[in-house]
């Protein structure tokens, strides 16, 4: 190529660029996190049975629910922009920081998620899953994204709120009330959500440090968050324990003590060895966990039960 030769950039064609903008969407809302919410808050309607013989509106609670903890997710990738930039977790996998959709785009996005989950929620189920369903992205997007995590290292223990919340509101558009099974199974993801976060925070711990996060693991170090972690998993056994006497049966016993068991080693394991590779571990281990967890209460209820 010869000097001041210009580079002429090729061409993307129209579905090409589609399926780019469609995928750059879809990012936003978080699909592996949305993944867990949608699972958990499928076993919530699975033990309300209130749908177990209505399929479609069984799978419209799920979408709704969907669009819920996407839009607040959203709205968390468009606050953190400018820190997304910084992060090297997040500077080249999302698409704000990327350049792949604008913030204006981005935020009306996450609006009209909201408004439609809203009024989905409200219009096709009642008004109190609709009001639970607004509260949950409110509070993430703006309580624990503009407030809780710049200010204290206890950010995802009371931000843990929001991600716990899909059960809660499943059973609220089954039933239009509430009851203590989903309050049990808010408790198991509140008490997983802090050692499931430490873990990642431990092993990106320099990026929290660029952005000024106050994680755990920069405020207290290593080993006061894995002492933390292991006290939560002890009491996401226990709590998910108490769910046996809510209508599950013996194949929720078993993963609820097995799966429980290998978390908590993991946390163990993680401490002894104070490494990257530990901590990423027990960061995929958090994961799986609390995604089989709810699968085997789902199986449990649904076949077994």
């Amino acid at each position: 190529m010869k000097q001041g030769e210009q580079v002429l950039e090729t061409p993307v064609a129209p579905l090409q660029w589609v399926g780019q903008r469609i995928s750059a969407y879809i990012s936003l809302t978080k699909p592996t996190i949305m993944l867990l919410v949608v699972l958990t808050g499928a076993a919530g309607l699975v033990l309300q049975g209130g749908l177990a013989d209505h399929p479609f509106r069984f799978a419209l609670t799920l979408f709704f629910l969907g669009m819920a903890g996407g839009s607040a997710n959203a709205f968390n990738q468009y606050f953190e922009r400018d820190r997304d930039a910084i992060m090297r977790r997040t500077r080249k996998r999302r698409a704000l920081p990327m350049g792949r959709i604008t913030p204006a785009e981005a935020f009306v996005f996450s609006f009209v998620l909201a408004v439609a989950s809203t009024l989905g929620f409200w219009f096709l189920f009642n008004p109190l899953s609709a009001m639970l369903s607004l509260g949950t992205i409110v509070y993430y997007a703006l309580f624990y994204t503009l407030y809780l995590k710049p200010r204290t290292p206890e950010n995802i223990v009371i931000g843990g709120v929001a991600g716990s919340m899909g059960p809660v509101i499943t059973w609220a558009a089954a039933s239009g009330t509430m009851a203590i099974e989903p309050w049990l199974m808010f408790a198991v993801i509140f008490f997983w959500t802090p050692p499931h976060f430490w873990a990642l925070a431990v092993y990106m711990k320099d990026d929290y440090v660029d952005v000024g996060y106050p994680m755990l693991p920069v405020v207290k170090g290593q080993r006061v968050t894995w002492n933390r972690s292991i006290v939560y998993a002890i009491i996401t056994l226990a709590t998910s324990i108490a769910l046996l006497g809510f209508g599950t049966g013996w194949l929720y016993a078993a993963a609820a003590v097995g799966l429980g068991g290998w978390f908590l080693r993991r946390l163990l394991h993680a401490r002894r060895e104070e490494s990257v590779l530990a901590a990423r571990g027990a960061f995929t281990t958090s994961i799986v966990y609390l995604l089989a967890l709810f699968t085997a209460l789902i199986l449990d209820k649904s076949i077994l039960g």
